[in-house]
């Protein structure tokens, strides 16, 4: 079993080593810092924006997302979609929202215990933060989906307007409306959190697999 262990966490760096190397040795982890910082951080901002141009709208309308609540003018955008039978925004993606901080937190641990394991072992603790932000554009647009492509066929304007998909960034049109999608600061701040996270596991492999390597080899 302490072998298994060991296997795991990888070989430690005596202090001698690391005040020779400090920098090799230091910079996976400082890097995996940085991206827990960038996360918790993204937890507060938010994570992408919707904008819905309109003439009878001079300042349009704002849909702006959260990792766990919505704001803007959600009941406005909720009436309208009312009359072309959509359900309202805050049934969607009620699971995730709720449990949003949680997994943020959770991700926040996994990198904290990646920066303590030395093996290859530290990828796999790593992979489900690096994706998060591709995996939260997925699920918004399987969510836009279902909604724009289910519309409620007893709606007073049901007949005004086809199904249709949003697009999650970019522009689209629905009915009248001009879409105007973009990420917000917490999405940039998640994707710059796993841009950082590819250099940490880059330099973790090259400081740490040359001791992996002489260890197999005795």
């Amino acid at each position: 079993m302490p072998s298994f262990i060991e296997n795991i966490i990888g070989p430690r760096i005596d202090q001698g080593e690391f005040k020779r190397n400090g920098i090799k040795y230091g910079t996976p982890g400082f890097l995996l810092l940085l991206a827990r910082v960038l996360l918790l951080v993204s937890l507060f901002v938010p994570f992408w924006h919707m904008e819905l141009v309109a003439p009878q709208y001079p300042e349009n309308l704002h849909l702006i997302a959260y990792v766990n609540h919505l704001s803007g003018d959600v009941a406005e955008i909720d009436s309208l979609n009312h009359y072309i039978g959509m359900r309202p925004l805050g049934e969607a993606a009620q699971f995730e929202r709720a449990i949003g901080v949680y997994i943020m937190i959770f991700f926040v641990l996994m990198l904290e215990l990646a920066s303590w394991v030395h093996s290859r072992w530290a990828v796999l603790l790593v992979l489900p933060v690096l994706f998060f932000p591709v995996v939260f554009l997925v699920d918004l647009h399987l969510w836009m989906s279902h909604f724009g492509m289910n519309l409620d066929p007893d709606a007073p304007l049901s007949n005004s307007i086809d199904p249709f998909v949003p697009p999650v960034l970019g522009t689209g049109m629905v009915g009248q409306f001009k879409t105007v999608a973009s990420p917000g600061l917490g999405l940039m701040l998640s994707t710059a959190a796993s841009v950082t996270m590819i250099v940490a596991l880059f330099f973790h492999r090259r400081a740490y697999s040359p001791l992996l390597k002489a260890k197999k080899g005795k």
